[in-house]
């Protein structure tokens, strides 16, 4: 259940900065979609670097 949180978490961090720079440059549907991606990939990563 905890490694579900993980990914979950880093993909709600990457939607609130996608949205922050999608905002700033005005495009917002690019940077949202980037943001979930990286975030997910960080909630991913930092799920296998726990023991």
């Amino acid at each position: 259940m905890k490694n579900e949180k993980t990914t979950a978490l880093g993909a709600a961090f990457g939607v609130a900065i996608g949205s922050v720079i999608g905002v700033l440059t005005d495009n917002l549907g690019l940077w949202i979609s980037l943001g979930i991606a990286v975030g997910a990939g960080i909630g991913i990563l930092s799920k296998r670097a726990r023991p």
